[in-house]
């Protein structure tokens, strides 16, 4: 009993004297601006992000809030990175287990025979059975801190890839709401054109009359049918960009395209003005940027692990149970038990093979560090990109509307002189397809903002952590 205590006291003296061989990690410096350079003299304000994911609703659409909200259980890229964390999980509780004592029990019987001429045999051959029941104790005394960095290495990778999940879910969901609004700009030139169609088709009707009645020419009428079959094949391949869209976002939620469809809306609204804070958040809001910094951490622990493989290692054990060939197998009369053994174990020549461990793991903190700045840089300038375009896109909105006005009035005016005879058809040709063209550039600068306002989110790493 007194050896029992004596060996747990050696083992806590010499846990408690451990050290660590891993540097003291702090994440890499990386210079923050204290603004955005493309916010400056417009910021915008006055939306509120929600903080608990659905950074979508501030889209304010409810067909979208629906679609977002099964991604997490149909897409399948989601899934395969949740298992990826899973196995993270899993090496997290393997590392951990080093810490722990390690148990092991058994039992064993054999039948033996023993030769007249072994030695203190009396000469005599003599057969018995022999049964046995132990159990066994061992337990790695971390010096060194070889176990202690390989779970924070391993718990630091976890985090990196709980990072990566919350990434893929956040790229997944810009990506479905761009592929949405896409699929909207282009339900808006389905209209357009469906108009289009109609108003062409009136004035091909009123050209083929007043060449009937000769006052018109064939070249008006073959002008009038070029332009009316035109925007009916437009029509025709938009609609075959609108189907590949909803298939995108079939796929996106999980469901088969042919059992998937979005009706046509008449309508496309306006974009969010995104406020984007100060950048110094944006290190705590991306998740690209968290799982970098993980990497970085779990690359500084295995450091520690590689440079106490330097240093020998101890492992303690002790082992005790019954044995016996005949009578009561388990009787005080048939105990054993054993201290140790104490093993001390350290490779003294291994060609450098350890050493080169070390220099693989700071080579690989290095390369960490060098990825996770490269991370925090690439996400400033999207995010500064998505300001830029905002603002100037607003800009843009606002002239093309302008010139979409003026274009609508043009063809307006030119249909006018035509019925009246104070123009020719090839004036009212120019000025339709000059408004179409108008009208056309107008939706388009629509749809790029909200395409710009759903990167936006996601340059901001979604809405701000819980």
């Amino acid at each position: 009993m007194r050896r029992g205590r004596a060996l747990i006291g050696l083992v806590a003296a010499l846990a408690t004297g451990a050290c660590s061989l891993a540097p003291a990690y702090r994440p890499p410096a990386i210079p923050t601006p204290a603004a955005y350079k493309e916010a400056a003299g417009w910021q915008p304000a006055g939306l509120d992000v929600p903080a608990e994911g659905r950074w979508w609703l501030a889209l304010n659409d409810a067909t979208l809030d629906t679609l977002e909200q099964r991604i997490d259980a149909g897409d399948f890229s989601l899934a395969a990175a949740a298992a990826r964390y899973e196995q993270a999980r899993g090496l997290v509780r393997q590392a951990r287990a080093d810490r722990a004592v390690q148990v092991g029990v058994g039992a064993d019987v054999s039948r033996q025979r023993v030769s007249a001429g072994r030695p203190l045999t009396n000469g005599f051959a003599d057969t018995y059975t022999l049964g046995s029941v132990s159990a066994s104790v061992a337990y790695e005394v971390d010096l060194f801190g070889r176990v202690r960095n390989s779970v924070r290495a391993n718990e630091a990778a976890a985090q990196a890839s709980a990072s990566d999940v919350a990434g893929v879910r956040l790229g997944l969901q810009a990506q479905l709401a761009s592929a949405y609004f896409d699929m909207r700009g282009l339900d808006a030139r389905i209209v357009l054109l469906r108009e289009t169609v109609e108003a062409y088709g009136r004035a091909y009707a009123l050209t083929d009359t007043r060449h009937t009645g000769g006052i018109a020419s064939g070249i008006d009428v073959s002008r009038a049918q070029n332009l009316l079959s035109s925007a009916k094949s437009e029509l025709s391949s938009v609609a075959i960009d609108r189907q590949r869209d909803e298939h995108a976002i079939a796929v996106l939620v999980g469901v088969a395209p042919s059992g998937f469809s979005i009706a046509v809306v008449d309508r496309q609204q306006a974009p969010p003005a995104i406020p984007a804070g100060i950048p110094s958040t944006l290190l705590q809001r991306r998740p690209d940027i968290a799982a970098a910094e993980r990497r970085v951490a779990a690359a500084n622990a295995n450091i520690g692990v590689a440079r106490a493989a330097l240093f020998p290692s101890l492992t303690l054990g002790a082992s005790g149970g019954f044995e016996a060939a005949s009578g009561a197998l388990l009787s005080a009369a048939n105990g054993f038990w054993a201290l140790g053994p104490a093993e001390i174990a350290l490779t003294v020549l291994d060609g450098g093979r350890r050493r080169a461990g070390v220099r693989i793991a700071r080579a690989q903190f290095d390369e960490a560090a060098a990825n996770y700045r490269q991370t925090v840089l690439v996400a400033f300038r999207e995010v500064e990109d998505d300001l830029a375009a905002q603002r100037l896109l607003v800009a843009q909105q606002r002239d093309q509307l302008d010139a979409a006005t003026a274009a609508e009035r043009t063809r307006d005016l030119a249909l006018i002189r035509y019925r009246d005879g104070a123009a020719d058809y090839l004036e009212v040709v120019t000025a339709q397809t000059s408004a179409l063209d108008a009208e056309r550039a107008l939706l388009d600068v629509r749809s790029q903002q909200l395409a710009i306002a759903t990167d936006t989110f996601r340059a901001l790493g979604g809405s701000a952590p819980a």
